[in-house]
């Protein structure tokens, strides 16, 4: 993606970001620290220079946690509805946005999968199980 601006928000929609200029990463992580943080088998995060990335409303709502024995790990949410948000590294080089709130279509795709050594033994690739539209048929 280049020039056009790519919105983003929270479940709740009181903090609302946007990115802007090129992204960088696209990428599946298989940590354990990013599957407590989603919740999921994996983050699915894009990664994108902290000039390119801004608060449109409600930074008041982001809250931070510092995951003190990780060097560049921390994570964002709201503090009102609790959903992930974009972050600033540790090292202040790179924005780390949750792609899942993304609001439309970043134009880049996902290339890589990290940490797979750290997947969970109930991992199943999504890629292998039956796709339905909207909830399975009873």
């Amino acid at each position: 993606m280049s020039g056009n601006a790519v919105k983003g928000s929270c479940l709740c929609q009181k903090v609302s970001y946007e990115l802007s200029g090129n992204m960088g990463v696209f990428q599946y992580c298989h940590c354990s620290r990013c599957r407590k943080f989603t919740g999921s088998a994996h983050a699915a995060n894009v990664f994108v220079a902290p000039g390119d990335f801004r608060w449109l409303a409600g930074e008041e709502y982001v809250g931070r946690y510092d995951y003190e024995e990780a060097k560049y790990f921390t994570t964002a949410f709201c503090k009102n509805c609790g959903s992930s948000l974009p972050w600033l590294s540790k090292s202040g080089r790179v924005v780390i946005v949750p792609a899942g709130t993304l609001d439309e279509d970043p134009g880049i795709r996902p290339d890589k999968n990290i940490f797979c050594a750290s997947r969970p033994a109930w991992y199943t690739s999504a890629a292998s199980l039956p796709d339905h539209d909207e909830g399975p048929p009873r």
